[in-house]
């Protein structure tokens, strides 16, 4: 106990944790201290067992993760205090998170954040294309703010994209997008472009757009149409994903528009569209209720 003690006075005195991070802890490597009471002489086995123990409990991933920091932390500190020579608990990894559901843009919300922009004005020509863009195509915003003029081919409605990696794609876009954009490049660019630029998004002075100041133009266009729950440019891209998949495209096609490298990646958008299809089901099957 003493030792667990004076790791509570070095986290108070010298780390300056808070009171509420002193008692988790404190809580934490007394429950160890319960289960093993000569803490200071485990093995491998008792480590795994103690994990066993945790894991029975039913806790949540967070709530173990926790506990395995403050045990970490307990024994890193007798390392450096010359107690024990070798830290066991540092071999242990948390658990996993796991993935939550790609958030996406409701239709009607989409409609109503598309019509909120007076095209006769530069700056919501451009800002109504950054939207139209990133639902069109599901480029990372990253991968927006870099498209060049020489970028698009107006043939056939697709972009040269340089994603991660630098690896190249083509992506494409629609009649809607294809529309703003020719009024944008036509006018409100023009009157952006102060120095001949080869960015498609210009900001007011003529420089390259900011991934920073696309998520402001997203933030105030969710704000002015009241929308009560936030969307970010990569919710755009979540919702480009699970529209074409609940309209029927495969999984292998939305990959390669997405510039995953692995399936995996993707197949998390199946989750949205399977709980489509069991909804279209309760709803039309004359069996289903």
């Amino acid at each position: 106990m003493k030792y667990i003690d004076s790791f509570i006075e070095y986290l108070r005195v010298i780390k300056k944790d808070s009171v509420n991070t002193l008692g988790s802890y404190k809580g934490d490597l007394l429950e160890l201290y319960d289960f093993y009471n000569d803490y200071l002489n485990i093995n491998r086995d008792d480590v795994s067992n103690y994990l066993e123990y945790l894991y029975s409990r039913g806790l949540n991933r967070n709530s173990i993760s926790r506990k395995l920091s403050a045990i970490r932390s307990f024994y890193n500190y007798l390392v450096s205090e010359g107690v024990i020579s070798v830290n066991l608990f540092k071999e242990v990894s948390n658990p996993k998170k796991r993935e939550g559901l790609p958030k996406y843009v409701k239709d009607n919300d989409l409609e109503v954040m598309f019509n909120s922009f007076d095209m006769d004005k530069c700056l919501d020509q451009r800002n109504r294309l950054v939207l139209e863009m990133l639902y069109a195509t599901g480029v990372r915003v990253s991968e927006l703010v870099n498209i060049k003029l020489k970028d698009i081919n107006k043939y056939d409605n697709t972009i040269k994209i340089l994603g991660k990696g630098s690896k190249e794609r083509m992506v494409i876009y629609g009649s809607f997008c294809e529309d703003v954009l020719d009024i944008y490049l036509s006018d409100g660019r023009k009157v952006l472009d102060k120095d001949n630029s080869e960015y498609l998004f210009l900001n007011k002075n003529g420089g390259k757009l900011s991934d920073r100041y696309v998520r402001e133009i997203i933030n105030n266009v969710v704000r002015k149409c009241e929308i009560d729950y936030h969307i970010s440019p990569h919710t755009l891209r979540h919702t480009f994903a699970t529209d074409m998949l609940n309209a029927g495209a495969d999984l292998v096609s939305v990959k390669e528009m997405l510039g995953h490298s692995s399936l995996n990646t993707t197949s998390i958008y199946t989750h949205v569209s399977n709980e489509h299809i069991k909804n279209v089901y309760e709803f039309a099957h004359p069996r289903a209720k």
